[in-house]
């Protein structure tokens, strides 16, 4: 069995809740978002996978979000950040334009979706050439998350057409001639956290 990369969304942050456009901006972690970082955690100990390498995006709601889920020691990768929404961030959701954004965000100074889809696969790639081991650990955002997903879409019919959740977990192949194939989306039932339970 070859490589597996477990790319995980961040858990749920103020700016989710508040519906604010998030991108390069940064919002700390909710304490359900860290109660859902601890779900993934212990999904991973239940499924007895343990991580010999572990990246995250240089926002902090994604570090946060990977310390809860291991104590291995990781490395912090700028091509692992979301989406770059110029100055739509912060803003309300509500002005984000219709799916698919495109190139929208160009004009208010941010990256296209070519553009991002490009910066997230090629950092992977890098990561996963580069790591030993066998389970290599990755937190980043929604958006890329996607992006990630739609790059190497012609190499799985594993799919999910509605929004990836908060530390929902993509689990990939990385086969020896490179490529990624996606083999399972693991979705977290979150209805039984309450903020305030310890």
């Amino acid at each position: 069995m070859g490589k597996m990369l477990y790319l995980m969304r961040h858990g749920e942050t103020w700016f989710n809740r508040l519906h604010k456009i998030q991108g390069w901006c940064d919002a700390p972690l909710t304490e359900l978002g860290i109660l859902q970082a601890q779900q993934a955690r212990d999904y991973f100990k239940k499924s007895g996978i343990t991580f010999d390498a572990a990246y995250c995006s240089t926002s902090e709601r994604a570090s946060d979000t990977l310390e809860q889920v291991t104590e291995l020691s990781y490395q912090r990768m700028k091509g692992l950040k979301e989406w770059h929404f110029g100055r739509f961030e912060g803003e309300p959701e509500f002005l984000n334009p219709p799916l698919p954004y495109g190139d929208f965000f160009i004009q208010a100074g941010g990256e296209g979706e070519l553009e991002c889809r490009a910066r997230v696969a090629a950092t992977l790639l890098d990561i996963m050439q580069k790591t030993t081991g066998k389970n290599v650990l990755a937190v980043s955002h929604g958006a890329s998350c996607r992006q990630f997903m739609r790059y190497w879409g012609h190499t799985s019919q594993v799919d999910q057409k509605e929004r990836l959740g908060n530390c929902c977990i993509l689990r990939f192949k990385f086969n020896d001639d490179n490529t990624f194939q996606l083999e399972e989306i693991i979705n977290h039932d979150f209805s039984n956290l309450a903020e305030g339970k310890k």
